[in-house]
């Protein structure tokens, strides 16, 4: 159930970015950001979400039954249609602002969002490069990723490749296969990698392109994250460039082709830079 609405943060102050923070994000593809949420405005929202990822997920299988990607994570999609306390913090102003202050773009509109509760034994996520599956031209989507509780090393924190947010560097999907080709990659290449520990309310932010994985959780405790993904107000869609493209231009984009602007009532406009250079 959620939250009375009376008691939930607007979350709509604007966190100001520090230029080096951006100048680091566009060299590198991935930054941290501390404290964009405070612990009390975590508390109002999640229990709702806690609650919603239990009633939504699907996964039915027992964490020794699954395979490696089922390993590493409960993911429910979209919860912001589902409950009116998560789509206060997937539509909130402030993180929005901060997507589109970092790609350097007029204003984002929501792609999706995605719960990521890694168990207590959770496997790690694979190395992946997350617009292997999204059909969006250029490179103007970007991923915010808050942990509801601290995230050190052992419960499933986010490490990022440097440099490589350009486009795509292999046609795979999250697997063993993955892991073992961005592996070697790294090693040949002598990329720079960066592994972020997190306290509750700090979020990571990275691009579509950008390489990254997530080590396992073994921990007793749950890693609760929720990510928002954002893209361009004024990107298209791609023509699928593999056959999960399509899957996701039909569950994301519905109606649209390629070419057309992501204009749905899906995608709506989170934040945008009026004339007068304010919301």
């Amino acid at each position: 159930m959620s939250a009375a609405a009376d008691t939930l943060p607007d979350l709509s102050a604007t966190y100001l970015v520090p230029q080096a923070k951006i100048d680091y994000y566009r060299h590198n593809g991935h930054v941290v950001l501390r404290n964009i949420c405070t612990r009390e405005e975590l508390d109002s929202i999640y229990p709702s979400l806690a609650s919603s990822v239990d009633r939504f997920k699907k996964e039915k299988l027992k964490l020794e039954d699954r395979d490696t990607y089922h390993k590493a994570f409960i993911q429910v999609t979209n919860l912001w249609r589902l409950d009116e306390t998560v789509k206060r913090f997937v539509t909130a102003q402030r993180f929005a602002r901060i997507a589109a202050d970092l790609m350097g773009v007029r204003g984002v509109r929501i792609y999706h969002d995605q719960a990521l509760f890694k168990e207590p034994g959770g496997g790690h996520t694979p190395w992946h490069q997350d617009q292997y599956y999204w059909p969006i031209e250029g490179n103007n989507a970007i991923t915010m990723w808050m942990p509801f509780v601290t995230a050190p090393i052992e419960k499933g924190t986010m490490s990022f490749a440097g440099g490589l947010q350009k486009g795509p560097l292999v046609q795979l999907g999250i697997s063993d296969a993955s892991s073992d080709w961005y592996s070697a990659y790294m090693r040949e290449h002598d990329i720079p990698l960066t592994t972020y520990e997190l306290s509750a309310g700090d979020a990571t932010f990275h691009g579509g392109w950008t390489p990254h994985k997530a080590a396992g959780n073994s921990t007793k405790d749950m890693r609760p994250v929720m990510t928002v993904i954002y893209v361009d107000a004024d990107a298209k869609v791609c023509e699928p460039m593999n056959e999960h493209q399509p899957v996701d231009m039909a569950a994301f984009f519905p109606g649209l082709k390629p070419g057309d602007s992501i204009n749905t009532h899906l995608n709506p406009v989170a934040w945008e830079q009026s004339a007068n250079g304010a919301h």
